[in-house]
């Protein structure tokens, strides 16, 4: 039997909120999945189902095997469990079984959840209760215990150093022949070489610079133009080199993304930020042989955008799921580095809400210049989170573009985004008129990742300045 296990259970008996059909496949890890799920989402194959008010959700599911499928969901995680030898979070089954609640409220009956479904749902409340009991302060004593030995541990820090900068002091005489060499040559020496160099700073325990070594042996063969793209990624590349080399002299937030870029892990520390936090996008990015999980969230108080990463091992997706579109009450603490969007999700409390408003947008200008000042904190920087206001999504001569509904600027949309379905989602959504849009702005254009549609207050005979306002409780429509 195959556990798949998310996040702990939050800490109320408050009943929880129903899922969209649009946050549910939002939930799925790949395409394949969510095909699958859809299949499964209608009541034939499923009996014995039911649903509780603290939210879990359970199910027989009838397979090819002489047993069906059990399956309960716990959906303050979210956290799944199914019989089924699926290695995928959420499996198929899971997706089927959230599907056909979220469709039709009366398809599963309230009730108390088989001996089955109850004995996985009470162990994980029980682990809640013995976390929450743990992190409660006694006696003055709720600090977590330091390092056993601090001296050992800033030796092996010193040794780690002492590497990586032998493979920074490689990775530099590289770039120089190749510079010396000319271009040309990293066209005809082909990826090996790069790939030699990338498992050279795998040992000098650098996987930050790996990861961008393989992407430079990538560009000779991504089209017209990849001269000067490579000369740009080389520069970045010899900034980065020369940031480690001078750590001590940067300023402590440079320096922290300097050890972030590199691939020295930056605890989450300092005082928690507890928000009602919006979840905005959610999605799975292949990085070598793990897969990372990138979830934006916006603070509604505090106003902050917030990044959880996780991570998955080969052929399983990472455990952190949350569904796009809902409002949790919790704390998220945030990791060192400049900018600081990235965070750990920590206590939360009560039940996802219903979303409400959108963020509040910029303008493309006002996007671009957002771009602009956090590249000053990291010129590492592919990208930047923004929600844009008021933009039609409209074609142009290489692709589409998002124009602002009443000025003269426009964004490209990035060209990882126009081979995606979500695209025309978008166009359709917009019907041509102005919408929100929240993405990740960057120099490769604007990635578009959740929508809100223009609501037009006072029916058809409002002015037409009404449509132009920001959606109320509007549903957010995730593009990814």
């Amino acid at each position: 039997m195959l556990l798949t296990d998310g996040g702990e259970p939050l800490r109320t008996a408050a009943p929880a909120a129903r899922w969209t059909v649009e946050q549910v496949l939002a939930l799925a890890p790949d395409e394949a999945s969510r095909k699958a799920g859809n299949k499964l989402g209608s009541a034939g194959p499923w009996s014995d189902t039911g649903w509780d008010g603290p939210g879990a959700v359970w199910g027989l599911c009838r397979g090819s095997g002489s047993k069906p499928y059990r399956t309960v969901i716990d959906t303050t995680g979210p956290a799944y469990r199914c019989s089924c030898p699926s290695r995928k979070f959420p499996c198929k089954h899971a997706l089927g079984l959230l599907l056909l609640r979220a469709s039709d409220e009366g398809a599963l009956p309230a009730a108390d959840p088989p001996d089955w479904a109850g004995e996985w749902l009470a162990g994980r409340r029980r682990r809640a209760e013995a976390a929450e009991v743990k992190e409660r302060p006694e006696g003055g004593e709720g600090a977590a215990a330091g390092p056993a030995d601090p001296a050992a541990a800033r030796r092996r820090a010193e040794r780690r150093a002492g590497r990586i900068g032998g493979g920074v002091r490689e990775l530099e005489q590289r770039l120089t022949d190749l510079v010396r060499g000319g271009l040309a040559a990293a066209e005809q020496s082909g990826y090996g070489l790069w790939e030699e160099t990338a498992a050279r700073m795998v040992d000098a325990q650098a996987p930050g610079l790996a990861g961008r070594v393989r992407e430079l042996g990538a560009i000779p063969g991504s089209g017209p133009g990849w001269p000067v793209r490579l000369l740009e990624e080389c520069a970045l590349l010899h900034l980065l080199d020369t940031g480690w080399l001078g750590i001590d002299r940067l300023p402590p937030p440079l320096a922290a993304t300097v050890r972030t870029r590199v691939g020295l892990p930056a605890p989450a520390e300092g005082p928690p930020v507890r928000d009602h936090w919006l979840v905005l996008a959610q999605y799975d990015t292949p990085e070598g042989k793990i897969v990372a999980r990138r979830i934006w969230l916006y603070g509604r108080e505090s106003g902050r955008t917030a990044l959880l990463l996780s991570f998955g091992a080969a052929g399983r997706s990472p455990g952190q799921a949350l569904p796009v579109g809902v409002t949790l009450d919790a704390e998220l603490t945030p990791h060192r580095g400049s900018g600081q969007l990235r965070a750990e999700l920590g206590t939360r409390f009560g039940t996802p809400a219903p979303a409400g408003t959108p963020p509040p947008g910029v303008t493309v200008a006002g996007a671009v210049a957002a771009y602009g000042r956090a590249l000053g904190d990291d010129p590492w920087l592919d990208s930047w989170p923004v929600t844009l206001r008021d933009v039609i999504p409209v074609p142009s001569e290489d692709g589409w573009q998002l124009a602002d509904a009443e000025g003269d600027s426009a964004l490209p949309i990035a060209p990882a985004a126009l081979s995606r379905p979500a695209l025309w989602k978008l166009v359709a959504l917009s019907g041509g008129g102005p919408l929100t849009v929240f993405g990740e702005c960057g120099h490769r254009g604007f990635d578009p990742l959740a929508a809100w549609p223009p609501v037009r207050e006072g029916g058809d005979d409002a002015p037409e300045a009404a449509a132009h306002t920001l959606p109320v409780n509007a549903e957010t429509v995730p593009l990814i």
